[in-house]
């Protein structure tokens, strides 16, 4: 939750050119197991679906806009992509072109950025060389 007022500010810088979605998973540090000191909320285990949809909409209202969704009780989305807790991706034409460092150890917002950067100059770049041939 702590680094979602900076993933706010990117997808809003970059909201022209990249669609932006949030995938919940299972609560890194339930309120019921491995309890964070720095939790500003305190979410006991998912147990049911159910849960996991209350938990994730405290998420949505910390990134009004966003897209939320939520993953299934199997945990499918987190073991395929590796999250376990927080990871950034990023997808064009559905193949996987950064892959950022499990967090939060790896979860790198700058690079993020600085890839999202370098693509809206890339497509600048092209789009204008079209324009002037």
């Amino acid at each position: 939750m702590t680094r979602l007022s900076a993933f706010q500010r990117v997808v809003s810088q970059y909201a022209d050119i990249a669609d932006f979605l949030v995938v919940y998973i299972e609560e890194a540090h339930p309120s019921d197991g491995w309890v964070s000191s720095d939790a500003p909320y305190q979410i006991p285990k998912h147990r049911c679906l159910e849960d996991r949809l209350r938990a994730a909409q405290l998420m949505l209202a910390e990134v009004p806009g966003s897209n939320v969704v939520v993953d299934n009780m199997d945990n499918e989305s987190n073991a395929a992509y590796g999250a376990y807790f927080e990871r950034l991706y990023i997808v064009v034409d559905e193949r996987v072109v950064y892959q950022g460092g499990r967090g939060p150890e790896g979860y790198r917002i700058s690079e993020l950025r600085n890839w999202l950067e370098q693509y809206r100059n890339d497509r600048m770049n092209s789009h204008t060389a079209v324009l002037h041939v």
